[in-house]
């Protein structure tokens, strides 16, 4: 077979060719095999390079100054070479998974197609050795790279049924690399749905954000709603009216390609905070992540504070935080553009006063004020007591209205009048 070029031209790191050529060199068979075949067939540096080789484990060991026994049961062993971790794993097949995840045992195999005929897609069932130039590609990877399609090595059903994310990472690649759906591998996953129904939620949340950070993640929603995919981890989208799904899924294609961003503007006109922040916890996302979707989503309409005044949008901006305005302004130009694009103008012109508001820093808490808490019970002539919590407020109110009154002095007199009318009131 004629070594494509990109292969040819491929820069692999050295201490990974030092890792093939010492296997090599002991009689071994060695290949790079997976994703990097893969990415480097496409023109794309691939992020990691994964070994597989016909030497045992054992062997592995000793062929090496240092090596890290990271999954020696499953094969796979570490090797340190050059201060680079170089991860080597026994060619292997598997026996039957019982709980759609692990196999029940692996079996090590000196021939390099039994080991890739375990593999999920024919587009990461691809070998390759740089040193020999030899490729192995018994299930046409490379005839599916170039029609941008994923297929199930061998039967869709099997795959799916061995490891139940499977299904997923087959959406996830067609949305992430610009792929279709081989039509019998598709044809699979409903069948295969209670396997999927095992898989740990921080599993399918990972493949969830690298679906919603890709260019097409409205192809993929859809993809994973068609599927039936969806309605198992996130039916509150999936059993949406399919007038506001589309629109929730336009809207998750926001700027910039953030996850808080895209989920916030995904779910803002489907579910209420406190049901976002349910979906979080329900997906093992991290509390910071949460609390952010769930504050994005609570002022997401902004298009109800088109007209409001500086006062009543520094408020806004009390409530969301100047950290957050520039992802509160993303998500609801997104929601905007794909709900009432004619709205556009109004919601631009909002989102510019927001911006020149947020950028003259205005106090917008107790902490910003010109006296702080001390400097207050000095003013007023007290101790620590509720008084003090009042005037705060009181002065707050105030510098919100007119932030030039954030002095010193000026706030020492509206204190002062604050207090004396209260006295009088009382």
């Amino acid at each position: 077979m004629t070594t494509p070029a990109p292969l040819l031209e491929a820069d692999v790191p050295r201490p990974v060719l030092d890792v093939i050529a010492r296997l090599h060199e002991l009689g071994h068979a060695v290949f790079l095999v997976g994703g990097c075949v893969r990415d480097t067939l496409r023109g794309v540096h691939p992020k990691d390079f994964d070994v597989a080789t016909s030497a045992l484990p054992e062997e592995v060991q000793r062929a090496f100054r240092k090596v890290i026994p990271t999954g020696i049961q499953h094969g796979t062993v570490t090797v340190v070479q050059g201060g680079t971790h170089v991860e080597v794993t026994t060619f292997r097949s598997e026996g039957d998974y019982h709980d759609g995840r692990r196999p029940s045992a692996v079996t090590f195999e000196q021939d390099i197609v039994k080991d890739l005929s375990r593999r999920d897609f024919t587009i990461n069932a691809m070998a390759w050795n740089p040193l020999t130039h030899e490729l192995a590609d018994p299930f046409g990877g490379q005839a599916d790279l170039k029609a941008r399609v994923v297929r199930c090595v061998g039967s869709a059903v099997e795959r799916f049924s061995e490891d139940g994310l499977r299904p997923m990472r087959a959406v996830r690649f067609a949305a992430v690399l610009d792929f279709t759906l081989d039509p019998g591998t598709q044809a699979a996953i409903p069948a295969t749905l209670p396997v999927f129904r095992k898989v740990a939620h921080e599993r399918v949340r990972e493949e969830f954000v690298k679906l919603l950070l890709s260019k097409r993640e409205a192809f993929g929603l859809g993809l994973l709603a068609d599927t039936g995919l969806l309605d198992v981890f996130l039916p509150e989208l999936a059993r949406a009216d399919a007038e506001a799904a589309r629109i929730a899924r336009a809207a998750a294609a926001a700027e910039p390609v953030d996850v808080e961003i895209r989920l916030a503007a995904l779910l803002a006109d489907l579910v209420s905070p406190q049901q976002a922040e349910e979906i979080g916890v329900r997906l093992k996302f991290p509390t910071k992540t949460i609390e952010r979707v769930k504050l994005l989503i609570t002022h997401a309409a902004l298009e109800r504070h088109v007209g409001d005044s500086d006062p009543m949008l520094r408020r806004l901006l009390a409530k969301v935080g100047l950290a957050n305005v520039e992802a509160l302004t993303s998500v609801a130009r997104a929601r905007i553009q794909a709900r009432e694009p004619a709205r556009l103008p109004e919601i631009d012109a909002l989102i510019g006063r927001l911006h020149a508001l947020a950028a003259s820093k205005p106090p917008l808490s107790a902490k910003d004020l010109a006296l702080n808490g001390g400097a207050i019970m000095a003013a007023l002539g007290v101790g620590p007591s509720p008084i003090v919590g009042e005037a705060t407020r009181f002065l707050l109110e105030r510098v919100l209205d007119e932030p030039s009154l954030n002095e010193p002095e000026k706030i020492k007199g509206l204190l002062l009048s604050w207090q004396q009318a209260r006295g009088s009131g009382s």
